[in-house]
């Protein structure tokens, strides 16, 4: 167990040593999105689904900036020490596959943890805030944070260049931006529409947060749950895996 605090301990330190680059930019970012949407388009759309639009879309744009901020630190800083080959020192070290993916679990939800906390802050100061579950509002943030910091790491191990990390963001997140749900109600599409965004494994993540906020959601919270549990042990055991290969590790 000393191994493992100790782990936690060193990138907690060294996270809160970067703060400019680790925690600024999520809260310029909700900043730049709740003064965009309260001042040009709150006046057009006030009211969806029985609240207002502004309270509405901030479960979304908490989810959002929860999970491109884990994409951009988790994956650029574990292939950057895959680059300067430093990673290999840990897994040579007499620390099991599982307590070495722990340590990356547990300090990346204590990462998120600050993100979450600035950006709610943040967003207090310009959204009527009002948290109807406390236990599902946590549940979703971790589950979420745990999911999204073992997926995008997978993109840093299959990296084989600075360029390549810039790939999920570039074909992926930024288009994804405004397919996640964030600003809008499934019930405002098509049934057709409906079935094919049902597809997307992020609406449940962000009608999850939102149900815990205003006790709304598109779909089921259970279903929701569900579905992310699925999506993280798949990700945990594939990780188990690929690190007793050493893939993307060993050069």
């Amino acid at each position: 167990m000393t191994d493992l605090i100790t782990l936690v301990n060193k990138e907690v330190t060294r996270f809160l040593r970067i703060w400019k680059q680790t925690l600024l930019p999520p809260v310029i970012t909700i900043v730049l999105y709740l003064l965009i949407f309260w001042k040009f388009i709150w006046s057009q759309i006030q009211i969806i689904d029985w609240v207002n639009y502004i309270d509405f879309i901030f479960p979304g744009l908490l989810m959002m900036s929860v999970i491109m901020a884990s994409y951009w630190n988790t994956s650029s800083s574990f292939f950057w020490a895959k680059f300067q080959k430093s990673i290999e020192e840990l897994f040579v070290s007499p620390i099991s596959h599982t307590k070495i993916l722990l340590w990356f679990c547990i300090w990346w939800i204590l990462r998120w943890m600050l993100v979450w906390i600035l950006v709610f802050i943040t967003g207090w100061f310009m959204v009527d805030i009002h948290i109807y579950s406390y236990f599902y509002t946590i549940l979703f943030l971790i589950f979420t944070s745990a999911l999204f910091s073992l997926a995008w790491i997978l993109n840093a191990i299959y990296a084989k260049s600075f360029d390549d990390i810039n790939i999920i963001p570039s074909f992926f997140i930024t288009p994804m931006v405004y397919l996640w749900w964030v600003f809008y109600s499934i019930s405002l599409l098509s049934p057709t529409w409906q079935i094919i965004s049902r597809a997307n494994p992020i609406l449940y993540m962000v009608n999850g947060l939102r149900y815990g906020f205003l006790w709304i959601s598109d779909v089921d919270v259970f279903v929701s749950m569900s579905i992310i549990l699925i999506f993280l042990v798949f990700f945990f055991v594939f990780w188990l895996y690929l690190l007793g290969k050493w893939y993307g590790i060993k050069s």
